[in-house]
């Protein structure tokens, strides 16, 4: 801070220096508000004790006369180059004699421009209002409030200096000068200034756009912006050209002159209440009297001290007030907050009781539920174990019946062929062998007998065959509806099925070599059809007999093969109930992905529940940190109660390292207990809630407040 306001002085200093040799020209430029060209050169001969001991005062009461003179007197500068006849005899009288008087001293300059004039000494006049400001607010080392009267100039300077040159709006009331115009536009070049122009316009008990505009000064100088948004405004000289004349001074040099002089300010700290005051009739005039220092009246440094110490524990002590207000609604209000969540929490908590024990409820109740699905799975199985041994023992039943069929056909086929190789050795006989034919013939006949008994008992059968596969039928639609077979059983039948398959291509490969053997014996018919044609015509009744036996022994063939078909049939309905079991197969497999997603949703309740818990475990860590907040608010109370402003008399050395003090090693307060240190013990800036920014604090504070804030954050 010592450092900044080093360096802001020494640029006010330097800017007095340019001031001083530009004096000459303003003198030059306006001979009528020096008192006489006799005077000027016994000045530094007659040098008052008083002049040399405040070097500054001099150059301020020259500035100031002449200030004042012009701003008085603004319309005589204009209108003097438009009517130089209009000036009163005295003053040309006046103006002739000083002109003899310097005229062997120095030339003679055309008059300057009074726009250009009255530029000049609002620049002088704002650099010695910034000059005493910066000065006097490092002097007292404190925030300066809106009735600080070197401020108060300020504003009133400032607000001379955005009036030069403003453009008159015409109304039906009259003519109207205001700045809140040109200040309006920063809102569109700035967007961060957006919640500076709105406070302006929404402030209560302003109505005019002068003093929204000084109200737009006041919170810019309080946010150490004043000098950012004045560069941006100043930049955009297409944009001033609307509100100012081309001689104004926003529109010339002097304008950047002043944005850079308003750099400076950022080291003041500022706080103004706008809400009270009347900023729409305040009167802007200029007081010279804080520029001209007085040595008689001048207070001690012991006085000041103690005025600004006092000043200090008042507005410590305001602060600390309007801060402990604050915090105590802020405090309530959380404690309102803290109570409504407290009862929702209830509510919530009363909630997810009920909901738990419903979920409870829910799974008992599908535990139960898969239980039941469970037995009744298991006894479905067993009762279709026990259809599928009962099927099984009568499969193999009718497959010994089968059999034992298939080998009485056989060995009847075998008879046949014997037969048939009889009746061939009784035809290569000769014709006289009609008695032994006849004989075979009525041998024949009680075969064909034999036979068709066979075939009615092979019917028979056949029906028998037929009523099981029916009754096999009906159990596979019984197995339907139940629909609990495993998968080891239906392997099982696919395994017997194989079997079945393999034993009836045996079946199919025996009857074709009974059909090649048929063929054989056609051939052979007809062979022994063509040598007795050629020999014996009387055996051809006896042949038409061989081709009726032949006839009814393709009709045997016939039906064997269609009792072929018809097991071919029997298998395709048994491959047909194996197909059926598969399905059931497939059913019991979706009953089983049923019984799956029903323990997913199971362990997902359970999730839920868990999640449950975990929240309410967390509510209550929240419940018990709003508390210790509570607590650690109460203790911030406590600490601020208890803390007091400690005077700068009262401190000769450092607390902390014990160091007196000097001019090199100032004087800090802490903001939070009040104690004073050096710069390298309260070096430190931390957030308090009494104050609006990070505010100067020493070492030990900082280190219990971080502290604090760690703990409370874990």
């Amino acid at each position: 801070m010592a450092d900044e306001a080093g360096e802001v002085n020494t640029a006010v200093e330097d800017g007095e220096a340019e001031q001083q040799l530009h004096e000459p020209e303003v003198s030059e430029a306006a001979p009528d508000l020096e008192s006489g060209g006799s005077e000027e050169p016994e000045r530094p001969e007659k040098a008052s004790p008083a002049a040399t001991e405040s070097s500054w005062s001099a150059p301020i009461l020259s500035l100031a006369r002449k200030a004042t003179e012009t701003i008085s007197s603004g319309v005589s500068y204009a209108a003097a180059p438009r009517n130089p006849s209009a000036a009163s005899a005295p003053t040309e009288r006046e103006s002739e004699n000083d002109l003899n008087n310097t005229s062997k001293k120095l030339p003679v300059l055309p008059p300057k421009d009074p726009m250009a004039i009255e530029r000049s000494n609002l620049l002088s006049m704002m650099k010695l209002s910034i000059k005493v400001l910066i000065q006097s607010s490092l002097s007292l080392g404190r925030t300066l409030d809106s009735d600080y009267p070197p401020l108060q100039q300020f504003f009133v300077v400032l607000e001379h200096c955005l009036k030069h040159g403003l453009k008159a709006k015409k109304s039906f009331i009259g003519q109207n000068k205001s700045i809140w115009g040109p200040l309006e536009l920063v809102e569109k070049l700035c967007p961060e200034s957006v919640n500076i122009a709105t406070s302006a316009r929404d402030l209560p008990g302003i109505k005019t756009g002068l003093g929204r505009g000084r109200a737009w000064l006041h919170l810019t100088l309080m946010q150490k912006t004043v000098a950012d948004y004045m560069k941006a405004l100043l930049d955009r000289k297409d944009l001033l050209s609307e509100f100012y004349d081309s001689g104004a001074m926003m529109m010339e040099d002097e304008g950047a002159v002043i944005g850079g002089l308003l750099v400076g300010l950022n080291v003041i700290d500022a706080n103004l209440c706008i809400k009270g005051e009347d900023l729409d009739s305040q009167v802007g005039v200029i007081d010279f009297s804080l520029y001209l220092k007085d040595t008689a009246n001048s207070e001690t440094p012991k006085d000041d001290s103690k005025m600004t110490a006092i000043l200090d524990q008042k507005h410590y002590i305001e602060e600390l007030n309007r801060h402990l207000s604050g915090t105590v609604t802020d405090l309530q209000a959380k404690m309102d907050s803290i109570e409504k969540t407290n009862s929702k929490l209830v509510i919530e908590l009363t909630a997810a009781t009920d909901r738990i024990n419903s979920l409870r409820e829910e799974q008992e109740h599908l535990r139960k539920e898969n239980e039941t699905i469970v037995q009744s799975s298991q006894k479905k199985e067993e009762v279709a174990l026990m259809d599928s041994q009962v099927e099984l023992e009568t499969y193999k039943q009718t497959r010994q019946g089968l059999d034992e069929m298939y080998n009485v056909v056989w060995t009847q086929y075998k008879e046949e062929k014997r037969i048939r190789q009889e009746l061939e050795r009784e035809l290569e006989l000769q014709v006289g062998l009609k008695q032994e034919i006849e004989v075979a013939m009525k041998l024949l006949e009680k075969d064909s007998h034999q036979k068709q008994d066979t075939l009615a008992a092979l019917r028979l059968q056949l029906d028998q065959v037929k009523t099981l596969n029916l009754q096999m039928f009906h159990k596979a639609q019984d197995s339907e509806r139940e629909a609990d077979k495993k998968h080891a059983e239906a392997s099982q039948l696919e395994q017997k099925m194989d079997e079945m398959e393999k034993s009836m291509q045996e079946l199919e490969q025996r009857l074709q070599n009974s059909e090649r053997e048929r063929k054989q014996s056609d051939q052979s018919d007809k062979d022994m059809k063509v040598d007795l044609d050629g020999k014996v015509d009387a055996l051809q009744k006896q042949l038409t007999d061989l081709d009726s036996l032949r006839l009814g022994l393709e009709n045997e063939l016939r039906t064997e093969r269609e009792q072929r078909q018809s097991l071919q049939k029997a298998l395709q309905r048994e491959q047909d109930n194996s197909i059926e079991l598969r399905t059931q197969l497939q059913q019991l497999q979706g009953l089983n992905a049923e019984l799956q997603d029903l323990k997913h949703e199971k362990q997902q309740l359970r999730q839920t529940c868990e999640q449950q818990e975990q929240a309410l475990q967390e509510m209550g860590l929240h419940l018990s940190q709003s508390k210790l907040k509570m607590e650690d608010f109460k203790e911030v109370n406590k600490a601020l109660k208890g803390h007091a402003w400690l005077k700068d008399d009262e401190a000769t050395q450092c607390k902390h390292c014990d160091k007196e003090f000097s001019i090199a090693r100032r004087k800090h307060h802490c903001r939070n207990c009040g104690d004073i240190y050096c710069n390298n013990c309260s070096s430190n800036e931390l957030a308090l809630p009494s104050y609006p920014r990070p505010v100067r604090v020493c070492d030990v504070c900082h280190a219990l407040l971080l502290q604090r804030s760690v703990s409370t954050a874990s």
